[in-house]
């Protein structure tokens, strides 16, 4: 056995659930230690430089968002467009899709990069940021896309090793970079009083040893996902399966940012010490999201592989199992946070009005977190079978404008101008959205053959 095959996933054969979960158990450390990130640096802003620059780090997700996810969806198209070939046995295709897939990386990362250094201020005022952050929350996001090359580089890299089924090498990555960040933290703002531009170089620091980390291992794959520097480049028709399949995914996450900065924008009207505690509950829940985004991670590329291979039972299987799974990892983690929420957020910052409001979050989006999960999930299983274009047109309507309509009336109702009324436009998306997602891939399932082919 290669060093490369050691680490890959038959997902074409054997039992479905045991091998979901070894694909996505490295998968979901690999997001939380991702989330260290911008956990560490909400933490150590929040206990070492008081709140305002906790709400300047944690008021920038969105923004950040909103730039990223258009080129990030892109990294969904070539990873669906590698686990297809590696289904059907197609190596050359294999080839052709990491090299393509690197080369947009690399001039995306650029291109974003450039674009949120320069907006920065110009976006955070149509945000309505607070006046007493806005300057900080800037310099926070400049310096945060200056590493934007290197992010798109790892998150493409990690991409290709997933469409392979490896999720156990870019854990080990994130685990260095991870703790490097958190070091740097502590080094940065409490030794050097650096203050937001501390987690913010920290992170880019941090960003760059994960990328060199996930390239060095492209360039040393003994497999067809080998990295050949000189063969970097376009293959046309690659690049049209890699945007048919990601430009849709990259839409929809970038209306669905466009959606989370106008409810961003409706929180910064409540003041610093809201946004503070929203920033903090925001950031305990990435951690319960980042494990139902491994299971939609797993739908997407069992869904793939199994296509590529023509196992079209196993396609459909693929879908109760990652759903079932959803479930009970969307529960159990919404419920064990919320029950210890004022102790994690007291992690973040001690002040008790800072707290209440993270409280008031958590107890409407986490009990009902699961649906998130839900609906992700058939996202995933959708575009596996070919279709991106149907959940990014339901998922724009059924959560993004939904949500827009949720802030232009019933949250402008007098009396009814408050967060709960705002947060509660997230389950309210959350369950819609999955209905019709549901509905939508019974009736494009049907097309699917009903006996599997061969294996290739």
């Amino acid at each position: 056995m290669t060093r490369s095959r050691h680490y890959e996933i038959d997902m074409t054969r054997g039992a479905l659930l045991p091998k979901v979960l070894l694909f996505s158990g490295p998968l979901i450390l690999s997001g939380m230690l991702q989330l260290l990130y911008n956990a560490a640096d909400v933490i150590v802003v929040g206990r070492f430089a008081g709140a305002q620059a906790l709400a300047a780090v944690g008021s920038t997700g969105s923004l950040i968002n909103l730039l990223v996810n258009l080129f990030m969806g892109l990294s969904v198209g070539a990873s669906v467009m590698i686990a297809r070939a590696f289904g059907a046995g197609d190596l050359p295709a294999v080839r052709r899709g990491v090299h393509t897939a690197i080369t947009v990386a690399l001039v995306s990362g650029v291109v974003v990069g450039i674009m949120g250094f320069c907006l920065a201020r110009t976006m955070l005022e149509w945000m309505s940021s607070p006046e007493d952050v806005i300057d900080l929350s800037t310099l926070y996001v400049r310096i945060y896309f200056v590493g934007m090359p290197f992010n798109m580089l790892y998150n493409f890299g990690a991409a290709i090793l997933r469409a392979q089924g490896d999720t156990r090498r870019p854990l080990y990555y994130l685990t260095i970079s991870g703790i490097i960040n958190v070091v740097l933290n502590l080094l940065l703002v409490c030794a050097f009083h650096l203050s937001v531009a501390g987690v913010a170089i920290a992170t880019v620091i941090s960003q760059v040893i994960s990328c060199a980390l996930v390239i060095v291992c492209l360039l040393r794959s003994d497999g067809p996902t080998r990295l050949d520097l000189t063969s970097l480049g376009i293959h046309l028709p690659t690049l049209k399966g890699i945007l048919r399949i990601g430009l849709p995914a990259g839409l929809q996450g970038c209306l669905f940012s466009i959606s989370n900065v106008l409810i961003q924008s409706s929180i910064n009207s409540f003041g610093s010490i809201a946004v503070a505690g929203n920033s903090a509950a925001s950031n305990l829940e990435g951690f319960v999201y980042t494990a139902m985004n491994s299971i939609h991670q797993a739908a997407l590329t069992f869904a793939s592989q199994n296509y590529g291979a023509k196992q079209y039972s196993r396609v459909r299987r693929t879908l109760w199992v990652t759903l079932g799974t959803v479930v009970v990892i969307g529960l159990a983690l919404g419920l064990l946070f919320l029950a210890f929420g004022s102790t994690l957020l007291g992690l973040y910052n001690r002040d008790p009005e800072v707290i209440r409001y993270g409280l008031l979050r958590m107890g409407i989006i986490l009990p009902t977190y699961f649906l998130c999960g839900t609906m992700d999930v058939m996202v995933g299983q959708l575009r596996g079978i070919g279709y991106s274009i149907m959940p990014m047109i339901v998922s724009l309507t059924g959560a993004c404008l939904f949500r827009i309509v949720w802030i232009m009336t019933v949250f402008a109702v007098p009396g009814w101008h408050t967060l709960q009324v705002l947060y509660l436009s997230y389950p309210v998306s959350w369950f819609v959205t999955f209905a019709v997602h549901f509905v939508c891939y019974h009736v494009v399932a049907r097309k699917l053959p009903r006996t599997d082919g061969a294996l290739a």
